[in-house]
């Protein structure tokens, strides 16, 4: 592909297409044509090369990969998930689930895009439309018959997947989270409605019945499946949870094992059930490969000491807090310690609900630092804790320290949940990105 939107990227040949994101494009198109881009594309302006001026860039993009590529990715499968919680680890097992069966299939979320293995980390949860059609060509070029993507809230609100058609859509749930950028919750469902119109001509829809929004997810021109423990197509009709993992059944028939902990993974894995039905995929075709997968990076991922479990976990919004919490405190441990903080510059709504749950679910919580950004981490734990009527916390701002704290809390059948980072590998702190790594700390120190 010779279009390029980063100028960076350019090699003698290419076209340089000016878009306007964070960065406006037209800042590099001299230096684009420096690197050798023989025609730029822009809204004005007149350069030394091949100048073609539209209206809007970001439309002649979607139009252009459309018209170029859409053919050669056309008999590509994909899967399309939307939802405040759940999208990493339902998306990503999803792909594990169907290489397990022998469908090849690559996946483009979190934690970056997978074909087999790593490929590369993302930037967004879904990428910018140009990168998005990359990675679809890599895939079919890679042999892969599916695609699983997470499509998030501000990709559908920035068009980054305009254009594309959907095999599946999901819907996990919708909580709060984003609301600085969205305002309402009604404006948030309203974003994620739009991946339920860019479905192919099936119209297949995956949606969470116990969610209190999976009914305005449910169009009256898509087939709409449901899941969850209410009347549902995949009604999850029991479960239990230990130290081992956990077992569910699924109307009343289907048992199935996995590895994974808490009630909010049994939606995670019943989803992906629901999915590989619909692919035409049986109960003996899953149940073995169920029991097989591990949590993803950063998901629930479990560190032992002695008798106790350090879990470290993405869990930054007030319900992702409650399920995690609630999924610890099912396996009845002695104490449960908790660390955990807020992103800067993100919603503040939801600072003090977080710490309300952490303090209430937990035996013990240090507050710290979590991706500040530009804001002062302190004047982001004062608004966590300023309505605080329990005084089981303590403050460190200093999130290595607070780890190893909570470590040093561990005595006997204890649990520590760090919370908020997950498979980061960084800490964002004014505009810098600086190496810290959640599991690492918490290794180099057991």
């Amino acid at each position: 592909m010779n279009i390029k939107s980063d100028s960076r990227k350019i090699v003698p040949g290419d076209t340089f297409i000016a878009l306007e994101y964070v960065n406006d494009g037209h800042k590099y198109v001299m230096d684009a044509i420096k690197r050798g881009a023989t025609k730029v594309i822009v809204k004005e302006g007149l350069y030394s090369v091949d100048t073609l001026v539209v209206k809007d860039t970001h439309e002649y993009l979607v139009n252009y990969l459309k018209e170029n590529y859409s053919s050669q990715i056309s008999d590509l499968k994909l899967i399309g998930m939307t939802g405040t919680n759940g999208k990493t680890t339902t998306c990503y097992l999803l792909h594990k689930m169907l290489n397990k069966l022998g469908e090849k299939c690559a996946y483009i979320g979190t934690l970056g895009f997978y074909i087999d293995e790593k490929i590369k980390d993302l930037n967004n949860t879904t990428p910018d439309i140009l990168e998005l059609y990359e990675m679809l060509l890599e895939s079919k070029i890679q042999g892969c018959k599916y695609v699983v993507m997470e499509v998030s809230s501000h990709a559908l609100s920035l068009d980054r997947v305009k254009g594309l058609e959907f095999d599946v859509a999901c819907f996990s749930n919708l909580t709060q989270d984003h609301l600085d950028y969205h305002i309402t919750m009604e404006n948030y469902l309203n974003e994620k409605m739009k991946l339920f119109r860019m479905l192919k001509h099936d119209r297949i829809a995956v949606i969470n019945n116990d969610d209190d929004y999976g009914e305005k997810i449910m169009m009256e021109n898509n087939k709409n499946i449901t899941y969850g423990f209410t009347d549902s197509n995949y009604k999850i009709t029991s479960y239990k949870t230990s130290l081992l993992g956990s077992s569910f059944t699924i109307n009343d028939k289907d048992i199935y094992e996995t590895k994974l902990l808490g009630c909010h993974n049994i939606y995670n894995l019943t989803c992906i059930i629901s999915v590989l039905s619909i692919l035409g995929y049986e109960y003996d075709d899953c149940y073995k490969f169920i029991s097989e997968l591990e949590s993803p990076p950063g998901r629930m991922d479990s560190v032992i000491k002695d008798t106790n479990i350090i879990i470290i976990d993405y869990a930054h919004t007030p319900d992702a807090i409650r399920n995690v919490l609630g999924a610890v405190k099912e396996l009845n441990p002695r104490h449960i310690y908790t660390i955990v903080g807020c992103g800067g510059d993100r919603d503040r709504s939801k600072r003090a609900k977080m710490a309300d749950l952490a303090t209430s679910l937990s035996d013990y919580v240090i507050f710290t630092s979590d991706n500040p950004r530009t804001e002062d981490p302190v004047r982001i734990i004062d608004d966590m804790i300023q309505k605080l009527d329990k005084n089981n916390y303590e403050i460190e701002v200093n999130r290595e320290k607070a780890i190893i704290k909570g470590i040093q809390l561990l005595e006997e059948n204890d649990i520590l949940m760090v919370l908020g980072k997950g498979h980061e590998s960084y800490q964002i702190i004014g505009m810098q990105k600086i190496d810290f790594d959640d599991k690492k700390i918490v290794i180099d120190n057991i």
